[in-house]
């Protein structure tokens, strides 16, 4: 696959107007590569669900950083979540990648998702595409343009008309429409309720998905 790094000046954005436009760019670390097809923005201090809404901590301090670096975090101290951060230095902008459809470097990632039993479950949420790419607290901070881990445009466009919804999994800031996703793909982890809920929604059908190899 030919592809490019994306640039930083890609991410010196807005990350409400950076996270539709990183639909079908692709994750990769090492062998492993993701489309990405779901991601949510989070604003910094304007924004009260987000880890900068109340300033610059230890844990946060990546997202204040200059733009086009990973800030990885442990979530529930259950898996780690990864953010490309945007916007300027000491804004503390960033956008979680929520899903990714995996394209290469599958072995590794059945070998890591040891409890998925669906291609679709290898990368369909922010903790499982972590867990699939080797993603962990060594790479917070990591410099998306020069790697380990990278963004890179393969000349897939992000979709025209993106799937839009509230974000997931939140308890503030609840009815901003900042989740985007590729309608449709089976990877991404979950649809939207009906219009006007802010709540979770339900799991994509795993209808498309083909089963894990009876090998694994």
């Amino acid at each position: 696959m030919s592809a490019r790094v994306v640039p930083r000046r890609f991410y010196r954005r807005a990350s409400t107007i950076v996270a539709p436009e990183l639909l079908n760019k692709v994750l990769e670390l090492g062998p492993c590569r993701g489309r990405i097809v779901e991601v949510e923005a989070y604003a910094g201090p304007l924004d009260p669900a987000s880890h900068a809404y109340r300033g610059r901590t230890p844990r946060n301090g990546v997202m204040f950083g200059p733009p086009g670096h990973l800030y990885v975090y442990f979530s529930y101290g259950l898996h780690q979540c990864a953010n490309a951060v945007t916007g300027d230095v000491g804004e503390g902008q960033a956008v979680l990648l929520r899903a990714v459809e995996p394209i290469a470097g599958l072995e590794e990632m059945w070998a890591r998702r040891v409890r998925a039993r669906r291609a679709i479950d290898l990368g369909n949420g922010p903790g499982k595409l972590t867990e699939a790419l080797g993603i962990g607290q060594v790479h917070d901070g990591a410099d998306l343009v020069r790697g380990p881990v990278r963004i890179l445009d393969d000349g897939t466009e992000p979709p025209a008309v993106p799937g839009v919804s509230v974000r997931v999994g939140i308890s503030r800031a609840v009815d901003r429409p900042w989740r985007w996703f590729v309608a449709g793909n089976p990877n991404v982890s979950r649809t939207p309720r009906a219009s006007g809920s802010p709540s979770r929604g339900s799991r994509t059908s795993p209808a498309a998905s083909p089963p894990r190899p009876a090998t694994r």
